[in-house]
């Protein structure tokens, strides 16, 4: 028995010797003609037995779909937090979002260290009107810890039935406590482009995202802005990309387009010939040279970097805001059998001057934080303490009540007529002017400064 044993173990151990010699000359033949790379045999094996104990002991039965599945989005998961396996499910509502319409809360989200991070809530969105910040950590959904799901288990779960309740516990810088958050999920339809005048010839563009049509959008917002301009070119425009994640890459080309004449807006460059590429601006700026600043954030990722680094280099805009959020790599959609795909990081952008923005953002020209004007307080004000209040303080020195004139008679009007322009007092354009300026000011505090610095640069651009 133990000469059979030993002889069989001997022909199992040539079976397996042949056959791996077999693959790993096929393969190599194979990675020559360029079709695939070699394959680790050994791990292979361990995972071939990971796969049957799992199979043959398991406490619950799995299906061995879920299992290769699951070890797929584990191995393109571990590369970086943008690469993904998307089931057919996962795709379709990839796809769809890049038209600019999908079901959900209207956040886009990555993974850090192991929680759901909020890159940034999208404008008009259930997400943004419950008070999601860029930055916030998600580690429970409905009370079931994240830790441990992967983000596309993460997002699956954080979708549902439009109407539906959905709790987040979210963890915010500054806060002591775990705040909890309800949102009530809803269809997102994304307006990727909005528009209006700031003050006579000043516009004022916001976009929320970069979908197919933000470049034609931005073209006929800013149109509408010069008709509204009674047809004359804008003076100065304010392009607000603040907690804008990005998206697709050639919107970010054509609004850089839009501004530029001509030279490098962005390129690409990775292991492969395919990802390396070059893009260049080639029309008209739609502005003719206005002044231009653009707001950014650490909410400003991706393809809002792309316009931000293009513009900066060229020296066509200014850069105002804070630090973005460095996401400067490139995925590429692989599409796979059975209608999933493989969301696969296969290169960095580069801005071009040749900046990384991978890790490090753009550095705005003007670094100004998120402040917020707001009132004194009226009471605070009382508790000033100044000259007139100290005990035996000298007194101004003139005797006369300067409310009256050297007759004795007070500046108190008695006309009925000019009594009557005091009753009804008329608004006009001037006081409406600055009362929007306050009202901006109180608002958007960095937009109000944004206003003034167009406002600045075109006094100088007009004095050339």
């Amino acid at each position: 028995m133990k000469t059979k044993a030993r002889d069989l173990l001997i022909l199992l151990t040539g079976l397996i010797l042949g056959i791996s010699l077999a693959v790993e000359r096929t393969v190599l033949a194979k990675q020559e003609e360029g079709a695939v790379v070699p394959l680790p045999l050994t791990e292979l094996r361990a995972f071939s037995q990971v796969y049957s104990e799992i199979k043959k002991k398991y406490v619950e039965e799995v299906k061995g779909e879920e299992l290769l599945n699951n070890a797929i989005k584990g191995m393109v998961s571990s590369l970086d937090p943008h690469s993904a396996y998307l089931l057919p499910e996962a795709h379709d509502e990839l796809q769809v979002s890049t038209k600019g319409e999908f079901g959900g809360l209207g956040i886009e989200v990555g993974m850090e260290d192991g929680f759901v991070k909020v890159i940034s809530p999208i404008d008009d969105t259930p997400a943004q009107r419950a008070g999601m910040q860029a930055g916030d950590l998600i580690i429970r959904i409905d009370g079931t810890a994240v830790q441990g799901m992967s983000l596309g288990d993460a997002v699956k779960k954080m979708r549902g039935k439009v109407g539906t309740k959905i709790v987040l516990t979210v963890v915010r810088k500054g806060e002591d406590q775990a705040l909890s958050v309800k949102i009530i999920r809803d269809v997102i339809r994304i307006r990727s482009v909005k528009s209006r005048m700031l003050e006579d010839g000043f516009g004022y563009v916001r976009i929320s995202q970069f979908q197919m049509h933000t470049g034609e959008n931005l073209e006929a917002n800013i149109d509408s802005l010069i008709d509204e301009n009674e047809g004359e070119q804008l003076k100065g425009m304010v392009l607000d990309l603040r907690n804008n994640p990005g998206g697709v890459l050639s919107a970010a080309v054509n609004v850089s387009d839009a501004f530029l004449t001509e030279g490098l807006v962005v390129y690409t460059d990775g292991r492969i010939d395919d990802s390396s590429q070059k893009f260049e601006a080639d029309g008209e700026d739609i502005l003719k040279g206005a002044p231009l600043v653009v707001l950014v954030n650490n909410g400003s990722a991706s393809a809002s970097e792309i316009v931000s680094g293009a513009l900066q280099d060229h020296k066509r805009a200014v850069i105002m805001g804070t630090q973005t959020f460095g996401k400067g790599s490139v995925q590429t959609i692989m599409p796979m059998r059975d209608g999933a795909a493989l969301k696969l990081t296969t290169a960095r952008y580069f801005t071009p001057s040749g900046r990384s923005i991978q890790a490090e953002g753009i550095t705005p020209d003007i670094e100004l934080g998120d402040l917020k004007l707001e009132k004194r307080d009226k009471e605070e004000s009382n508790h000033r303490v100044s000259e007139r209040d100290l005990s035996g303080h000298l007194s101004n020195g003139d005797a006369e009540d300067k409310s009256k004139s050297s007759d004795g008679a007070t500046d108190k009007p008695e006309s009925g007529e000019e009594k009557a322009v005091e009753d009804e007092p008329e608004v006009d354009a001037e006081s409406a002017a600055k009362e929007a300026k306050k009202k901006l000011a109180e608002d958007d505090f960095v937009l109000y400064e944004a206003l003034n610095m167009l406002k600045g640069l075109h006094l100088v651009q007009s004095a050339r």
